[in-house]
């Protein structure tokens, strides 16, 4: 039944789809110019939305190998934007990295936070922080690898601009010094990682790094802009270049592939691309189309088995974003699509009345659909062509 809907759905989409503002040879621009109100209600005024969208395209030669055909929307270094849950995704890939170098460690290695005694393994943080976007999963990675560890490795691997400053949805987030962890060599010896000290984070020097026209603090409404310039920084190129990586890690040379054991890259595209239920979580409360905001971020629908997403999603302070690599089985449409838009009417942070259910989540839906549906359509015309 949901796949059928589902197919009617797409079926309606092309139908209802109208490009006069089109411009053909820019895919996005195409997908943008849809005169569909899910578009159309952020796209009448882009720049105040916030919108970046980059869009990568995957074919493949002769020979088998993978080309990006790659396209971008107001995708710049320069305009910040809190990417919020985002940085979970080079946080994850980084502590399956961590772990090969250590040796001794594994993905199911027991460890613990001196000041928790909860036990959890990197798997298990994995495994929550793709599945419902788990804060405390990303946080005890946070304490595990520290911010220089994860600045020099995006910087070592050629994935700049990148600045991990700061924990999620605790006290004190910016502190520069981990803390000490407990981690199992064996059922009997116990290994402590001792805490690190790490570099203060320099302001950022970017637009629209202070954002809106008021905040909440402490319950207190505090008139002017909110400062970003401390925070973490994640722009859309990075983003999309850490899905490229991940899943064509063949195309770039050694010293820029995330260095990790096979079976651990396996686990990790299992963990971004498996449900919440997959992952153990109550199917009623976390749906198939949980965080998945292209496509379905406006639907509870059950994914088509022909459709894989693997992906990460973020959103804060009126900010949605996601960064997918989307693969369709059955008709050979594939891409990796990154985007972000700000929805927050107004101008007031953190007080948590933003246009997500209503703006946000609708947008990057449409807009997923769209891009599907123009590839489907391309690679169906070419096939007519070749006959």
């Amino acid at each position: 039944m949901f796949r059928l809907l589902y197919c009617v759905l797409l079926l309606s989409l092309v139908a209802c789809k109208k490009t006069s503002k089109t411009d053909v040879t820019t895919p996005i621009r195409t997908a943008l110019a849809a005169e569909l109100p899910e578009i159309q209600r952020i796209m009448d005024d882009p720049e105040s939305h916030g919108v970046q969208v980059v869009f990568s395209r995957i074919t493949y030669d002769p020979s088998g190998k993978p080309v990006f055909d790659d396209f971008f929307y107001r995708a710049k270094d320069s305009l910040y934007f809190y990417p919020a849950s985002t940085v979970k995704f080079p946080m994850a890939i980084l502590a399956m990295e961590r772990i090969k170098e250590k040796k001794w460690m594994n993905r199911n290695t027991r460890f613990f936070l001196e000041e928790e005694k909860e036990e959890t393994t990197v798997a298990e943080a994995v495994r929550q922080i793709f599945a419902v976007s788990d804060n405390r999963a990303f946080n005890r990675l946070y304490e595990f690898l520290g911010t220089d560890y994860v600045n020099q490795k995006m910087k070592d691997k050629g994935l700049q601009p990148f600045r991990l400053s700061h924990r999620l949805s605790v006290e004190h987030a910016a502190d520069i010094a981990t803390k000490p962890i407990v981690a199992y060599k064996n059922d009997t010896t116990l290994v402590q990682l001792f805490s690190s000290y790490n570099s203060a984070p320099d302001t950022l020097d970017l637009r629209e790094v202070s954002k809106g026209k008021g905040y909440i603090k402490d319950s207190v409404l505090v008139e002017g802009p909110m400062d970003f310039s401390l925070k973490n920084y994640y722009p859309v190129k990075t983003l999309h270049n850490t899905m490229k990586r991940l899943i064509f890690p063949q195309l770039y040379p050694e010293k820029h592939q995330f260095d990790l054991r096979a079976e651990d890259r396996k686990f990790l595209l299992y963990a971004m691309k498996a449900t919440p239920e997959e992952a153990g979580y109550d199917a009623l409360k976390y749906p198939e189309s949980y965080d998945r905001f292209f496509l379905f971020g406006d639907t509870v629908a059950t994914i088509p088995e022909n459709l894989e997403i693997y992906n990460k999603v973020g959103y804060a302070y009126g900010t949605l974003t996601d960064c997918a690599y989307i693969k369709d089985k059955e008709s050979g449409v594939e891409f990796i699509l990154t985007a972000t838009v700000t929805v927050n009417d107004n101008g007031i942070l953190n007080d948590g009345v933003y246009a997500y259910k209503e703006k946000g989540l609708p947008f990057l839906a449409e807009l997923g659909r769209q891009i599907y549906h123009n590839e489907l359509l391309a690679i169906s015309a070419n096939r007519n062509h070749l006959k």
